[in-house]
């Protein structure tokens, strides 16, 4: 399974950016997909997730209703749009799969991309 993230840049605080996640050597459809980031000293952390289907999609407390996770399986690709930017978003933001679980934990996906970073400036 191989995962590319893409679409990090510099923004302006109360922007928007739009991450995307395309997946190859898998069926796409078949996975649970999630999406974390880690700031600079500090832990990775849980931003989002959506099922393989699409359904039941599960944010962090912090991006409700600033972020948005989709999703289109044909494309083989999971999509994070971010509105509303702040500077602590600032991160580089990593799209994880499992074919099984979907939890919110770093050690509940088997499968990540190399990250791409996202600053938010004030």
């Amino acid at each position: 399974v191989q995962l590319q993230a893409s679409g990090g840049g510099l923004v302006q605080a109360g922007g928007s950016l739009s991450l995307s996640c395309t997946a190859s050597g898998v069926t796409f459809s078949r996975y649970n997909m999630a999406w974390f980031r880690q700031a600079p000293l500090k832990e990775r952390e849980f931003v989002g997730r959506t099922f393989w289907s699409g359904d039941f999609t599960y944010y962090a407390d912090f991006v409700k209703g600033r972020f948005t996770i989709s999703r289109d399986n044909a494309k083989n690709t999971m999509y994070l749009q971010m509105n509303n930017l702040k500077p602590e978003d600032t991160a580089v933001y990593y799209c994880a799969a499992d074919s099984f679980r979907a939890g919110v934990g770093v050690t509940d996906y088997d499968h990540w991309g190399q990250g791409t970073l996202v600053t938010v400036s004030s």
